[in-house]
């Protein structure tokens, strides 16, 4: 069904403000998969702040030009496209869609906009969803931080332990007599 030209208009204006607050927009073919599909990874993406759309490509060609985004190279932007919008993560969206596309081989990478305008081709955005996630780098920092304290610990303790392993051995010597 067409849409309306106010209808368009508002759809071209809220894609200008995900793409204006995004930090990363992936793009990925979805040709072949099912609507249920496409509703479970909205679901998914939702869990990490990624917002899913379908959208027409000529309203999101237009919606670049809205948030001045003209130097983006829009010459992929062909055929049955999803975009994949996160304004807090850099690499959630790339993340979310590379889990889905697992369960669901049939679904492509085409590219991503990046937060300076720049389109980044679908290698690129397959090597950033498998970054770790902002959560697992804290984690890794922490434990990065953590060891060598643990190991000034552990050391401690091991004269803790041989000072305790010879007294209970002169011990029990002592209590053998």
């Amino acid at each position: 069904m067409a849409q309306s030209r106010t209808k368009k208009t508002e759809v071209i204006d809220s894609v200008s403000d995900l793409l204006s607050s995004s930090k990363l927009t992936v793009v990925a073919k979805y040709e072949g998969t099912t609507v249920k599909a496409l509703q479970e990874l909205r679901r998914e993406a939702k869990k990490n702040g990624t917002k899913v759309n379908v959208i027409k490509n000529r309203l999101v060609i237009k919606a670049l030009e809205k948030a001045g985004k003209e130097g983006v190279d829009t010459s992929s932007l062909n055929g049955m496209l999803l975009y994949a919008f996160n304004a807090e993560d850099e690499v959630a969206p790339a993340q979310a869609l590379n889990t889905f596309f697992k369960t669901n081989p049939g679904m492509t990478f085409v590219g991503a906009i990046t937060a300076d305008n720049k389109f980044i081709g679908p290698d690129d955005v397959k090597d950033l969803a498998n970054l770790p996630s902002k959560d697992q780098l804290r984690a890794m920092l922490v434990g990065t931080i953590a060891a060598p304290i643990s190991g000034f610990v552990n050391v401690m303790a091991g004269n803790v332990r041989g000072v305790l392993n010879v007294l209970n051995a002169r011990a029990e010597a002592l209590g053998e007599n």
